[in-house]
């Protein structure tokens, strides 16, 4: 299943987006904060897919949530949500976090929906990427002696198996 971090510091910001994406997307589960402190705690314990965050909140900028979101969480894609048109904001987001894209408010609907099925597919894509990666770090930490059973187990199948007696002698 999709999930998705809202992050506003404004409460009925956040309602409007969680219905507006409840509408366009029925299937995805959605989690809101206003607090950005509680939502990195979130992000250490479970994993997001997208998270969009605004961009001026009182306890800490949308960008610098989203530069320590990139550091605990480097495959959730991020966005920037935003009622300043400032070019220095967006770019700094883009810059700084790493923001897939920047979405002014109010939104619309249409291109909302459109930069989320674009950033899922690029979630797809970074976690399709690093699987390789990953198995070649998991291979990279099994013993000589793991190794060479796979390799038998792979030419010879059921070579691994010992079928035991009621007494414990082995069947040959």
């Amino acid at each position: 299943m999709t999930r998705l971090l809202l992050l506003d510091d404004e409460a009925h910001m956040l309602q409007a987006l969680r219905r507006e994406l409840r509408l366009l997307m029925p299937d995805v589960q959605i989690e809101c904060f206003t607090n950005p402190y509680e939502a990195i705690n979130r992000v250490c314990v479970c994993e997001f897919d997208l998270v969009i965050a605004d961009y001026r909140m009182p306890e800490m900028s949308g960008v610098a949530f989203l530069q320590a979101l990139r550091d605990i969480a480097p495959d959730t894609v991020r966005m920037m949500l935003s009622a300043s048109t400032e070019f220095d904001i967006a770019l700094s987001a883009i810059n700084d976090a790493q923001v897939f894209r920047f979405i002014p408010k109010p939104w619309q609907p249409a291109e909302l929906e459109a930069n989320i099925r674009l950033a899922l597919q690029l979630r797809a894509r970074l976690l399709a990427e690093r699987e390789p990666a990953r198995a070649a770090s998991d291979a990279a930490q099994q013993s000589a002696q793991e190794l060479e059973a796979q390799r038998l187990e792979r030419e010879e199948p059921g070579i691994l198996r010992v079928k035991r007696t009621p007494d414990g002698s082995i069947i040959l």
